[in-house]
């Protein structure tokens, strides 16, 4: 399990975009399915971003406040 302190640099919205950009390479995941959430990301405040981490990613990675 992966854990992102969101209190530091790894929690900028930016860097957390990154990491999906990468998790979803490492997935397997095409660039349209990694545009879709992270667009999803993009589509409400802070909060939204990192539920929306959660919910595609929360097998693989724990979002600590």
């Amino acid at each position: 399990m992966i854990e992102i302190d969101l209190s530091g640099s790894q929690g900028n919205a930016y860097a957390l975009m990154g990491c999906v950009q990468q998790w979803g390479k490492d997935l397997g995941w095409s660039r349209a399915e990694v545009k879709v959430v992270i667009d999803e990301m993009m589509s409400g405040n802070y909060d939204n971003l990192c539920q929306t981490v959660e919910k595609h990613f929360g097998d693989y990675v724990e979002l600590v406040k």
